[in-house]
Formats: C-alpha cells, structure tokens, sequence
C-alpha cells in the first residue's frame, strides 16, 4: 500500500480541490448519517446487541471530601437480579481524561476528591435492578474538611506547573507603566460560572473481552488517544484494546478523554465474565465527568487619545482538582486578537475539591471573549467612540506578540460586512429605543478561534467496481464528517456521492485526528486528500499519462480523446494511506479563523427579562468545506452563544462541593423559544498555510465572543453593564431605566 506523508512545512498554493470538476466540494449536501439517525439506524454506544449483557449502574460519593470507610455488598448482592458489586479502588478513575493525553487520567477512588465521584459498580440483569441496588448500596464514609467556596480560596491562587494551549504566563513590556501614560483606561473583573457540556447522549461504555483483549464500545470523540488512555488505565497493550465510537451524540469537549464509566465497565466485565455495559444517568454525567471552570478575569486596557491600544492586560484565576493542570485558558485569543505592545496575559489555578475542569466548546475563547469583547465595549463607551471603530483601528497587520504574520485575517471585513447587512448604522444611544413595554438595543462583538492542524492518518481505497472506501478512526459527533470526507473524495477522484463509503470511529482503521479543538475537518481531510492524491497517481500511471493530464468525472478517467470507466483502470483494487501532521507553518504564521456577531435584544422594561430578537454571524474560515454543515456549527456555536450569556450556570453546594442543578430540567440551556432565526454568512477566503484543503477549523468559532455581542446589546438596550454572567433578570431588574 502507497503512503503518501505530508509535514505542513510550507504553504500548499495549489489545491486539486481547485481543480477537480465533480464539482461536489463546498457544496450544501444533505448529511450522510441523517437518514440513519432520525430512522434510528444509526448505532450509538449503548445500543449494540451484544449477546449475554449484563447491566452495570456506577455509584457515587455522597461526600465532598474524605475516604470510603465500607460499603457492605452483601447488602445488595443477594437482591434478585443483582450479580455482583465491583470496587478496584487502584484501578477505577478519580476523573475523566483531558483530551489528546496518552497516559491514563488519575486514578484511585478510596480517597473522595469531589462530591459524585464514582467508587463502585453495581452489575446486573437489567439496568432497573442495578439502578434500584446502586440506591441501596450502603456506604460509609471518613468525613474531611474540603475546599468547597472558591470565594474562600481565590487568593491562593498558583501558577500551573505548565503551560497548555496558550502559555500559562506571558509578560510583554510594561503594562503598569502603559496605563498610567494612557489617556483611556479600563479595570474591569468579568466573572463566569463553572459549565456543562450537556451533550444530548450519555456518556456509556460497553465493555466485551475475548481472549485478553478488550473491545470498548464508547461514546468518545477522539478513539485513537483514548485507546491508548484506557489501554494504560488497565494495564494492557494497546494492541489489546480496540474502541469503536461509530457514532457519537454530541460531545463539546466532554468526551474528548476517557471517563470512570469506560474503566467501570471494563473491570466489571473482566471480573464477571461477561459484557457489561454502563450508562451514566444524566445527574452522574453532570457529577462525574468534566465541567468547563469558572473564571474570574481582570481585563485592563491602555489606549492613546486616537483610540490606539498601548496596553492589554488580560489575568485569569481558574479553578481545578489538586495535581491537575488543566486551566481554562481565557486569554488565548487575546494573545493575536488587537494592537498594543505592552501586554500582560496570566492564568492561575484556585485549587477546588470539585469535579475536574477540562475543555469545552472552544475552551479559552468561549469565556475569554466575554471578557475581552466586554472590555473593547466599555473602552470604546469611555472614548464616546463607535465600537466597531474602536476594533478596526486596532486590527494589527501582524501578530502583536510574535511579530508574525497572520495565515489569513480577515476581521475587519467581517465586521464592516456584518454592520452593513445588520443595519448597524441604526444603533441608537443607551436606554434611549423604547417600544411599549420592552427596551432594544444592538450589539456587536468580534470572533476568533486558533486553527491547528493535527497529526492524522486515513486509508482510502477503490475496489473494483470503481467505488472508494474511507477508513479513519476519525469520529462524527453531529458535526458532518462522514459527509465532508464523502465530498473529498468524490471531489479528488471524480466520483458521485453515493459511490462513497465513509468508515469512521474504530481504532483497527489508521488513527484520526478526533473530534476537537476544531481540527477534525481539516487534519482528517487532509489525510484523506494525501491518500487520494496516490491514489490519483496510480490511476493516471495505469491510464499512461500524468495526475495533471487527466480528469476524474462521475466515475470516468479522461485523458486527451480517451474516457475509461474508473474501474476497469483500478483491476482488482488500489489503496493508500495518508497522513499528515504540523509542521513549520504553524511556527511561521499565526493561525486563526475570524467572525464578528450583531445582535438586537429586547429587555422587559419591567422585570428585566431579556429576549434575543435577531443575531447575525458573518466568519471567514478558510474554504468551506460543505456549507450546510458549516452553517449548521457557526448555529449550534451561536446557540451556545446565547446559553453562555443568558442560561447558563452550574452551581457548587459551598458546604459539599455538590452540584446542586446536575441536570436537564434545572441546569438551563437555550430552547427553541430563546433562539430567534440566526443567520449565517461566511466570506469567500482560501489560507494557504494551514493545509492543501485551504480550509481552517469553524466548529468552535460560532461561540466565541457570541455571549458579549449579546451584553453589548443589553447594555445598549437598557445602560446596564453586566459584568457576572449568565446575564439573569436579577441583575437587572433593581438597575433598570424608569418605567
């Protein structure tokens, strides 16, 4: 098999996407999954039919801190349908697994770290029997005293032990001396709360083993890394592990790593002999796997008499477990976002006996620009200075703080194109656009999003009836990739979609970049657009010309007066395997996708509810690669976008940790009455420096700086400046304009 191998060390000026004549690639295609997920087809962890399964339901702490003193199993074991209940306080992890990690999370449950930890399994013929003995478990606990109020601890804040996304630590210049010299400043602290990803499916693992091996039906969203996460939580091979996530119903970061139900099952299963499968209820899903951390972000701002930033300073306290790294990096955009060449960008770790923190959609940017965004807002107020103004005059031509250029940037476009079509010129003065009972005002706020390319590897073939076969353990969790791949394909290869087969989320298939960090379209396409380059090779050897000599059409090869069926040049099969991986153009130029968001809210002008009226998201991300399913994300980011602002919120019992809205009903999320009709605009742009596709990532980019557009409108709307999110009515209610 050919392998064709690409390190991004330069940038790709020709794409043959550019040249393929299928003409099938960016085009708004139906999803390939949909008619097998809305027909319930489409099989997800907890589904398969695997003969002889028992049930397993996980049990949690019901201490915020301390150690497992007994549970007394032969309380429960003798219950009619009960098989066993399984403790491995060694084995059994403390937390989930950040995403991309090799090595396995944490582990070791004697010692209770956090309010809902899980310490046990109950295994049983029926999910109803292990539920009804889990309840009845009987376990005794040594009580310690824990660290529960973060309001209490804030001011023990430490440095993380290293850095991560973004460096943990950045001081550039002199910022102190900046503000003093500046003649507008802004100090102002942005608080947000810890949140849930709440995606629709379960976390669940479906353990079966066959001859020391293990084969893990899981809801994961990056199979190759957590194959090798659990092969170490177990102590196994990795060659003895196999996980398969053909399906994944929603994730936003939550199941980037292993969580405590795949290593639950996998030891019940083991121990038993027989398959297990656990299903984490929604409240342990909320309980026991990652929430994305609170923050509290000081944002100061230095700028010049003509509104020119002289000074960014952007600090950060997060939370998260003890011994865990992790920290919510906020000041990620902010680090390439504006001007200003005195620049302080810090994040600290409150260590809290709370569930750990980890990624969620667009960690950094999502709450990062709530504060950033805010900031820009309030400066450009105290300069009595038009917001969108304030931005263009500090779009910088480079990176402000590596002095590189950037891939593509096309900010100031987005936001001058998003004013026009909104109807930006419109805006009125605060409190100042009164229509009966309700208060209006517009908003806007800028998006960005780093792009990053993954290392990822796909084999595609053509058998012999001139079909092409897609294999990755690349994951689809709602995003398209099953349909994106399908375009590339057929795009490259000049065959229709239906003569394309996409296999993607098992671990025997070459590993995938996974479903994260918005990369997945990208690395995973690039990987499949290597192999098809081979591919095209061999074809145009066996047809006697040359890849650039020939065309590829609805299954035919032409060349000079020639046409031939694809299969007949194939025989009996051809194969290759891409890969890909970064190299120096992430080193050479700044990467990043760009958005602006305009929004109009209404605000009761006697409760303070708020209701968003109409929103507009105009990005630039490189190609778009079909833009349904692009539309479809920048939809969900914006959604996101309105929940972050107005809904959403988890809350820390401050005497247990606890989480005291762990679920659906009570942790709030956007329903179809808070979202009006989004609207979606992309700009034509190709960045030739991020990979051959000339597409960069857009998954996570709808949300980011989606909540400040949101403030910026209500404060617009009735001249309050929220400042603590979500942006609830009692903030508003006792501030608002007089009736």
């Amino acid at each position: 098999m050919t392998t064709a191998s690409l390190t991004m060390d330069r940038p790709y000026p020709d794409s043959l996407l550019d040249a393929g004549v299928q003409d099938v690639i960016g085009k708004p295609l139906n999803r390939i999954d949909g008619p097998l997920k809305v027909s319930g087809r489409a099989t997800y962890a907890a589904e398969y039919d695997i003969p002889d399964l028992a049930y397993g339901y996980l049990v949690r702490a019901t201490v915020g801190a301390g150690k497992v003193a007994s549970i007394d199993i032969d309380a429960v074991r003798s219950m009619p349908g009960v098989i066993d209940v399984i403790t491995d306080y060694d084995t059994f992890l403390r937390n989930a697994q950040q995403g991309g990690e090799k090595e396995a999370p944490t582990q070791g449950v004697e010692a209770v770290a956090y309010f809902g930890e899980i310490i046990a399994i109950v295994v049983a013929e029926s999910y109803e029997v292990a539920r009804d003995a889990a309840n009845r478990l009987p376990v005794t606990y040594d009580r310690a005293a824990g660290r529960f109020d973060f309001a209490t601890y804030r001011h023990e804040a430490e440095k993380p032990g290293e850095d991560g996304p973004t460096p943990a630590h950045s001081d550039i210049g002199n910022l102190e001396e900046a503000l003093e010299a500046a003649t507008y400043t802004v100090d102002a602290t942005y608080v947000t709360p810890s949140q849930n990803s709440a995606a629709m499916e379960p976390h669940a693992s479906l353990a079966v083993w066959k001859d020391g091996a293990l084969t893990l039906y899981g809801a994961y969203q990056m199979p190759a890394s957590d194959k090798l996460q659990l092969a170490d939580a177990l102590g196994l091979e990795p060659d003895k592990v196999r996980i398969i996530a053909a399906y994944v119903g929603g994730g936003f970061g939550s199941k980037l790593g292993i969580a405590p139900e795949s290593v639950a099952a996998a030891v019940a299963a083991k121990r038993i002999g027989r398959p297990v499968k656990a299903v984490m209820a929604r409240t342990q899903v909320f309980d026991a796997t990652v929430r994305r951390s609170n923050t509290e972000q000081r944002l100061r701002l230095a700028a010049d008499a003509d509104g020119k930033l002289t000074g960014v300073g952007h600090e950060t306290l997060t939370s998260n477990l003890p011994g865990e790294e992790f920290f919510e990096p906020a000041g990620m955009a902010t680090h390439f976002m504006y001007s200003g060449e005195n620049r302080r960008i810090t994040h600290d770790i409150v260590r809290m006996d709370w569930l750990v923190s980890g990624s969620m959609r667009a960690p950094g940017e999502a709450v990062g620009m709530l504060a950033l965004e805010g900031a820009m807002d309030e400066l450009a107020e105290r300069m009595n200075l038009d917001p969108i103004d304030l931005r263009l005059r500090n779009d910088p031509e480079q990176d402000p703080e590596k002095h590189l250029p950037y891939s593509s940037r096309q900010l100031s476009r987005c936001l001058t194109h998003g004013a026009e079509k909104f109807g930006w010129s419109a805006r009125k003065a605060p409190a100042s656009d009164r229509r009966g009972d309700w208060w209006h005002g517009i908003g806007v706020a800028a998006a960005a999003r780093s792009n990053m390319l993954t290392q990822s590897a796909a084999r595609v073939s053509i058998d012999g009836q001139g079909r092409a076969t897609v294999d990755t353990d690349m994951t689809d969790i709602g995003t398209g990739t099953y349909t994106i791949l399908a375009q590339i394909v057929g795009e490259l290869l000049g065959l229709p979609i239906e003569d394309v087969t996409v296999n993607l989320g098992d671990t025997n298939a070459p590993p995938g970049a996974g479903s994260g960090g918005s990369w997945g379209a990208s690395s995973s396409g690039t990987s499949v657009y290597l192999a098809c380059e081979a591919l095209r090779a061999k074809v145009a050897e066996a047809m006697g010309t040359t890849a650039d000599a020939m065309t590829m059409k609805d299954g035919r090869v032409i060349a000079g007066n020639r046409s031939v069926p694809l299969a007949e040049l194939v025989g009996a099969g051809i194969e290759a395997l891409g890969e890909c991986q970064p190299g120096e153009q992430e080193e050479q130029f700044t990467q990043a996708s760009y958005g602006a968001h305009f929004v109009e809210v209404k605000v009761d002008a006697v409760t303070g509810e708020v209701r968003v009226v109409r929103m507009l998201g105009v990005f630039a991300a490189g190609r778009i690669l079909n833009e349904k399913t692009a539309r479809s994300q920048c939809l969900g980011g914006m959604t996101f976008g309105i929940g972050t602002a107005l809904h959403e919120e988890l809350i820390h019992d401050t005497r247990t940790g606890k989480l005291v809205n762990r679920d659906l009903a009570e942790y709030h999320v956007p329903v179809n009455a808070d979202v009006p009709q989004l609207e979606v605009e992309f700009l034509e742009e190709r960045d030739i420096h991020a990979n051959p596709l000339h597409a960069k990532g857009i998954g996570e980019l709808g949300i980011s700086g989606a909540g400040a557009a949101i403030a910026s409108a209500i404060y617009n709307a009735v001249g309050i400046r929220v400042r603590d999110f979500p942006i609830t009515l009692d903030k508003l209610i006792d501030h608002l304009p007089p009736v």
